[in-house]
């Protein structure tokens, strides 16, 4: 089992650290460093797996945001049709899930000390 290196822990809060295999789980992984990580992970990342796998995260992933996915299209001169979640037919579907989704907002007012404060839930 090839474990990632600690410093990688603090994106995968999720997930059991210690079991995360980085030959098996290899597109989770990716995914969430393209999606969260820093220049290190993104070294780290680019050191331990190949061009064809991180390419086939992005082309396929549907857990990363337009403004990652965009991101890294740009980085590794992909083309955006390819790119599941920049194509306007998903990106409409997601956004018509988000729309669809009913929010409830309350609102109490407080006073601390003569400091009005608004907390909204």
């Amino acid at each position: 089992m090839k474990t990632p290196p600690q410093f990688l822990k603090k994106y995968f809060w999720d997930v059991d650290f210690s079991k995360l295999d980085s030959e098996i789980y290899a597109s989770f992984i990716i995914e969430r460093i393209l999606e969260e990580g820093d220049e290190k992970a993104t070294r780290w990342m680019r050191d331990n797996f190949n061009l064809a796998q991180i390419k086939n995260v992005l082309y396929n992933s549907k857990n990363l945001s337009p403004r990652s996915a965009n991101y890294w299209q740009l980085i590794f001169n992909l083309k955006r049709d390819k790119i599941l979640c920049l194509r306007k037919s998903y990106f409409k579907k997601l956004t018509r899930l988000h729309l669809n989704i009913p929010i409830k907002v309350f609102s109490v007012s407080l006073s601390i000390e003569n400091f009005p404060l608004v907390l909204i839930f």
